[in-house]
């Protein structure tokens, strides 16, 4: 094959010039490879305009418009001065020759040699004949009848070095050029940095660093070297990925991407995707034996480290999801954004430290259709023009997502994905309490009222940790308790609680914009749980129909267990206007409501950063008719103060003002109508929770806030309370606290 050879690929708007390279004696970079670099000018000047270059070599390196553009302004030169080659008659009169050749030697030299290799080793050796010739004009070096004869050579020098100045490769190199030494290509790292694709993946990755920015951070995830950078006039920050699959040798290239080719030839049916896990361990199998019997037959040696990594690397590519599995194997990664049209656009990602960052990833519309057929498979429903959204969940190894598709005729650019990634372990309160999400004593009031059995709507807008605070409050159930939830895409932490030893059961209902499904619609899902026992109930979000249902089981329901759920909405009244008004659920019914806890992010002032803070815990009384707010129905138990960035009580609680509360006390004999009991039962539960959080920042030990852990530490403080209440015929605040404290000063130990 010719070193060299090239296609025009044309696809609506896009042009590409698809360049073979694979017998090419060096590696295709145009930045640094001169050859390379003459090689693209002499096809553009052939060709035309073009919206993208690929050089092919075992990966697809890639250039996109605006580098193209760069090195289409010196073929277009380049074409012209072909065409002007004898135009300017420098040969023209023979007695000029001695004057005129050994510089049209020259001239020639760095016109259709240099310009192409090093068109900015052109310019510059090209800037320094103009000046030796003026200087040997002036210095009277050259004869009157040789500037007569030369008159036409510096109109070409001239001419040319104007040209090449009006280019942007030469106005961005400009401040470079001063000590430049033709053969140094460190200005072309500057302006050309491909993405590149190997022969098994789709996915396009921009390997070089970014030349201006600053690193912010670095770290490893697994074999991944993960470098955040804050970029140059610009507010966005940079997360830059080098995984695994981007540093194997051209041996390991060639043995994966054979092995891809036939594991491709099995694809995998709706059935194997039902267990998912399951599924990747027979292909993983599959894949180590097939390596092992390729390596056999190269002659090459595989050792078991290598063949792991390159069997992972291989289900990534076959039954997995490619490089989002890498983003998602970093727990600093909360969000992860793919817009359309795919092949163009980076993947952009929220970062738990930096907030949004764009990324060095571009998935391609093949990956994006690939991601597609194994959601359908994976979720049972539908994406297509008659049900352009889907919303599912993705299991991984290492991760868990929620993820939302959209497609045709709604996005009309093709795919799209919203991906959002859920903590590996279930939320607490003292998490929440040590992340600066939630106060102490907000704490301990919503641990009393989640004992006292009220219901409450977890609020906020998107990306607020509504459906991480509402897992919070499953935790925070006593595990004696039996769990119900209901979800059209599973988020909450059901499979973690489960192996803490909580009685749960996990239902999934249709999607409320999904058509034409064989799911149980939300509402009926929710009454089904009525007839199933005495049992919690949570429901993933409010969004349609189902609200009545919900209503429907907490006035059933509220005064046996915690019912809870998540929605929509910025405040108290929101969520009415949206319950009531949206939802068309009866005034009178939203009154079953009893708390509403509003969650929303925090802006910095310059706007960069943002923190989720719970921003708003609100009462919802009972004696109003027709607009809560106007009645007095809605009272603020805390309110966020962005002062102390801290959730501070409103005067009504510390007055002991709080319906719901003393509803709660009520049940109790030795709470009713002592409302100091009550708040020294509560201010308990926060100084416990608050030790909790202390003791882990003291140790540096946070698995201490980690469900696994704080489970035992309720269950022990609902134990110790038992135990004093049955000994002392009442709650000892005091006495509780010192034997819980006992009890943990032996716990870490341990």
């Amino acid at each position: 094959m010719e070193c060299g050879k090239y296609d025009l690929i044309r696809e609506g708007e896009e042009i590409t010039l698809r360049v073979d390279c694979e017998s090419c004696p060096f590696f295709p970079s145009l930045e640094d490879e001169p050859r390379l670099m003459a090689l693209t000018i002499n096809a553009l000047a052939e060709v035309g305009a073009v919206t993208q270059l690929v050089f092919v070599q075992k990966r697809d390196i890639e250039y996109d418009e605006a580098q193209v553009q760069l090195l289409s302004e010196l073929a277009v030169i380049y074409k012209q001065l072909v065409g002007q080659k004898f135009a300017y008659g420098v040969l023209s009169r023979p007695a000029c020759a001695r004057f005129v050749n050994p510089r049209y030697t020259q001239i020639q030299e760095i016109l259709y040699r240099t310009f192409k290799s090093d068109p900015v080793a052109a310019y510059v050796e090209l800037k320094r004949l103009a000046r030796e010739e003026k200087h040997q004009i002036e210095a009277g070096i050259v004869s009157q009848e040789g500037v007569e004869c030369l008159q036409n050579y510096y109109r070409l020098l001239q001419d040319t070095i104007n040209m090449l100045e009006q280019t942007k490769i030469i106005k961005i190199a400009q401040p470079f050029l001063p000590g430049f030494q033709p053969g140094d290509r460190t200005i072309y790292r500057r302006l050309f940095s491909p993405t590149i694709k190997p022969d098994f993946m789709f996915t396009k990755l921009m390997a070089s660093f970014p030349p201006e920015g600053e690193e912010l951070a670095s770290y490893q995830i697994g074999d991944t070297e993960i470098t955040v950078f804050q970029l140059p006039e610009t507010v966005q920050y940079l997360y830059h990925m080098v995984p695994a699959e981007f540093k194997l040798t051209e041996e390991k290239y060639e043995l994966l991407d054979a092995a891809r080719k036939i594991m491709a030839e099995h694809k995998p049916k709706r059935t194997e995707f039902v267990d998912p896990e399951r599924m990747r361990q027979v292909f993983a199998s599959v894949g180590s034996d097939l390596l092992d019997e390729l390596a056999g037959h190269r002659g090459m040696h595989l050792r078991p480290r290598d063949r792991d990594e390159l069997t992972k690397i291989l289900v990534r590519y076959t039954v997995g999801f490619g490089l989002v599995e890498v983003l998602l194997d970093d727990d600093k990664v909360q969000d992860i954004t793919i817009n359309s049209p795919m092949g163009r656009i980076p993947i952009f990602i929220v970062h738990n430290d930096f907030g949004d960052c764009t990324t060095n990833i571009i998935p391609t519309a093949p990956e994006g259709e690939s991601w597609a057929s194994k959601l359908r498979m994976i979720s049972g429903r539908p994406l297509d023009e008659a049900n352009p959204i889907l919303d599912t969940e993705l299991v991984l190894p290492t991760a868990r997502a929620r993820v939302a598709a959209i497609t045709a005729p709604l996005n009309p650019t093709g795919l799209a994905y919203s991906i959002r990634r859920h903590r590996d372990k279930p939320w607490t309160l003292p998490l929440f309490m040590k992340n600066g999400m939630l106060s102490a004593l907000s704490a301990g009031v919503l641990s009393f009222l989640i004992d006292g059995s009220r219901t409450l709507l977890v609020a906020g807008t998107r990306s607020s940790g509504k459906t991480s605070l509402l897992g919070s409050v499953m935790v925070d159930i006593m595990r004696r308790s039996r769990i119900i939830t209901i979800e059209d895409t599973l988020e909450l932490p059901v499979e973690s609680l489960r192996k803490l030893g909580y009685n749960i059961q996990s239902m999934k209902v249709a999607s409320a914009l999904t058509r034409g499904t064989t799911e149980v619609s939300a509402d009926e899902g929710i009454r089904s749980t009525l007839r199933l026992g005495d049992s919690s109930l949570i429901v993933g979000e409010v969004r349609s129909v189902e609200a009545r249902a919900l209503y429907e089981a907490m006035r059933v329901g509220a005064l046996a267990n915690v019912v809870a759920g998540t929605i929509h909405g910025d405040s108290p009244y929101g969520v009415f206007d949206r319950v009531v008004n949206d939802l068309g659920v009866p005034r009178t019914s939203f009154k079953a409501t009893d708390v509403i806890v509003v969650a929303n992010p925090v802006r910095s002032p310059d706007g960069i950063h943002r923190w989720r803070r719970v921003t708003q815990i609100t009462e919802v009384r009972k004696l109003w008719e027709e607009d809560p707010l106007r009645e007095g129905g809605f009272v603020d138990l805390f309110k966020y103060d962005p002062q102390t960035d801290s959730l501070q009580p409103t005067n009504d609680l510390l007055r002991g003002d709080s319906d719901v509360i003393k509803a709660v006390a009520g049940s109790v004999k030795e709470w009713a109508g002592n409302w100091d009991a009550v708040w020294d039962n509560i201010n308990l539960r926060a100084k416990i929770k608050q030790t909790l959080v202390d003791t882990a920042d003291k140790l540096k030990d946070f698995d201490l806030l980690e469900a696994s852990f704080y489970v035992r530490a309720n269950d022990e403080f609902h134990r110790i309370s038992e135990q004093v209440r049955d000994e002392l015929g009442r709650l000892d605040s005091e006495r509780i606290f010192f034997a819980w404290n006992e009890w943990l000063k032996r716990a870490v130990k341990k």
